[in-house]
């Protein structure tokens, strides 16, 4: 029973974490894409607040997608550390740790957003502001977790070069993927600290944008590929007894 365990457990742990990353791309591309950058008109506080009173339950829902893609980064974290540990033990615990700084970095940042709901929907709130100070409150507060989340991109982006460092000596994943998981890691970097040093940033948005996106997309995405159907068979013919949690 115990070997049993033992020979299936990489690929339950690869069928986790590919899943889980593919369903965090999903949540993810709904609530930034279609919810965010349809409700969000950055510099227009009267037309943002207006948008999100008149789709109050798209808001929400682009809430909770950015929740259920909080909560799939903890279990994300967990496979893969639990994956990569044949590599280097000490590293895996690094990467799990920076995820889930990442994770708990992303959760204020959502926090910002439920501020936002109470902004809108209090009416004991338009005794305190006016109109226009009330709106100001919420772009303030989409300000706020915009900020936030860049600063917990930082430390994904960390992340993805120490995953993409073990991939790349592992010997039973691609170095290909080890290698543009860890050109990701810069584009988020870059993109990060162009934010804050830059006040010219949105000249050059479109660029950085392209220097995030691309390479970021490409590796999850490989990453979760390989997990599910080709990383299931290559992880089973590790040793067994790196998997045991000691």
């Amino acid at each position: 029973m115990t070997n049993r365990i033992t020979e299936t457990s990489p690929r339950i742990f690869a069928k986790v974490a590919g899943f889980g990353l593919l369903l965090m791309a999903m949540h993810a591309m709904f609530a930034n894409f279609f919810v965010l950058e349809g409700l969000i008109i950055p510099g227009d506080a009267a037309t943002t607040a207006n948008n999100i009173i008149a789709n109050d339950l798209l808001f929400r829902s682009g809430i909770i997608s950015f929740i259920i893609v909080l909560l799939l980064d903890v279990v994300v974290a967990w496979a893969l550390y639990i994956i990569l540990i044949p590599v280097n033990k000490n590293l895996s615990l690094l990467a799990a740790w920076l995820r889930l700084i990442y994770t708990a970095i992303f959760g204020i940042a959502i926090y910002h957003f439920l501020n936002v709901l109470e902004l809108l929907s209090g009416a004991d709130y338009l005794t305190v502001f006016e109109t226009d100070e009330l709106h100001a409150q919420v772009m303030l507060s989409i300000n706020a977790f915009s900020n936030i989340w860049l600063i917990g991109l930082i430390f994904f982006g960390l992340h993805l070069l120490v995953v993409g460092y073990l991939a790349f000596k592992s010997g039973y994943m691609p170095r290909i993927l080890g290698v543009v998981l860890m050109v990701a890691c810069f584009g988020y970097l870059i993109d990060s600290f162009a934010h804050f040093l830059l006040s010219n940033y949105t000249d050059y948005e479109a660029i950085f944008l392209l220097i995030v996106a691309v390479p970021g997309v490409i590796g999850e995405l490989f990453l979760a590929f390989w997990l599910l159907f080709k990383g299931r068979s290559n992880l089973l013919t590790l040793n067994s007894e790196s998997y045991r949690i000691r």
